[in-house]
């Protein structure tokens, strides 16, 4: 019988290479996918965790930061350029986040998770659509969950930021910006 470990990367692995694909093909063979792949490797686990435990642990957060400002920084250098829409996008995102999370509404695991998110986010139709289509997933989710089994369940918000991430990724070269 396969241990539990063997069984997760069962479907931890695929789902990881389908992300990390997507990640490369919505931002393109470059420096700018390198947080997206991160994102894309951790995502599986990333869920799993929240769902089990309801929370993110900061050895998978904290690293995806470091890439992603490595990554900027790598960037910046090959280009000359600054990628300033990575760095407003996490700046955003963690500032709303930490907002939220001191009103009581999120964990910092989920502060973390934006941050990362926002650095992973090379384009603006990216850094907009992804938390938007997490709260609107989480939303809808919740609403079900609210409905069949009260209002005294906590329900993690990870999951919904990474899908949010991927439907992103998904229609957002799709998506034009002014």
């Amino acid at each position: 019988m396969p241990t539990r470990d063997a069984r997760a990367l069962g479907w931890q692995l695929p789902l990881a290479l389908a992300l990390a694909t997507l990640a490369v093909v919505a931002i393109g063979p470059a420096v700018a996918a390198v947080p997206g792949v991160y994102l894309a490797a951790t995502a599986p686990e990333l869920t799993r965790f929240d769902l089990a435990h309801r929370r993110l642990p900061d050895r998978m957060t904290l690293p995806g930061i470091a890439v992603g400002v490595v990554a900027l920084v790598v960037e910046a250098l090959a280009t000359g350029s600054v990628p300033w829409t990575p760095i407003v996008a996490a700046a955003v995102l963690t500032a709303v986040f930490l907002g939220l999370a001191l009103a009581g509404g999120m964990g910092l695991g989920d502060v973390k998770l934006a941050a990362v998110i926002g650095l992973a986010s090379p384009t603006s139709s990216i850094a907009v659509l992804a938390p938007l289509a997490a709260f609107l997933l989480g939303g809808v989710v919740s609403a079900v969950v609210l409905v069949r089994r009260g209002r005294d369940v906590r329900i993690p918000f990870g999951p919904f930021l990474l899908a949010g991430y991927a439907v992103a990724l998904l229609a957002g070269p799709g998506i034009s910006t002014p």
